[in-house]
């Protein structure tokens, strides 16, 4: 083979290879995830949206029709909701009757997760105007329950992007003062 021929054979061969490395597929990207909101301002505003739906439903409850329970279950999730479910089903079942609304006096957005699909918050709420009695009509608050107490309520994005309570313990009430 001549330099010539040898020359031209090795530029296809190059031309080739490149076509087919050119063409070969190349490490897939890993997606970088979206955060759930644009802004933790934006995320507390979401998350007290859901309490304050969550409230109203619940202000909504009658023990004895089921059906009332729904809607609250789907602003839920987690731990919270398997308690609300609970928590229900035991007042439907010995007869509980619920008189009266809570009230949100205030919702603080404390901390999230970076991409904020966890939002935790401090929320103020004013129970004294529920009454909780069983079926005999006996009330079954207890003497000591606060007019207004805190709760540290945790919310999760999921996959939807859409947050949910998954949980609500009492804090301490000193949060509520003033």
């Amino acid at each position: 083979m001549t330099t010539r021929a040898r020359s031209v054979t090795v530029a296809m061969i190059a031309t080739a290879l490149g076509q087919l490395l050119g063409c070969a597929p190349g490490p897939t990207p890993v997606p970088t995830p979206t955060p759930a909101f644009a802004s933790e301002a934006e995320a507390f505003a979401a998350a007290e949206e859901v309490y304050r739906a969550y409230n109203d439903a619940l202000n909504e409850i009658d023990p004895s029709d089921p059906q009332t329970f729904e809607p609250l279950y789907v602003l839920a999730s987690g731990e919270l909701e398997a308690a609300d479910r609970e928590n229900f089903s035991v007042m439907h079942a010995e007869g509980h009757v619920i008189r009266g609304d809570a009230r949100v006096v205030s919702f603080n957005g404390e901390s999230s997760s970076p991409l904020f699909e966890r939002v935790v918050a401090v929320v103020c709420l004013d129970v004294s105007a529920v009454q909780v009695t069983d079926a005999g009509g006996r009330s079954l608050v207890t003497p000591e329950r606060p007019n207004v107490y805190a709760l540290s309520v945790e919310f999760v994005a999921g996959d939807d992007r859409i947050l949910t309570m998954d949980s609500s313990r009492r804090v301490g009430d000193d949060k509520c003062a003033g």
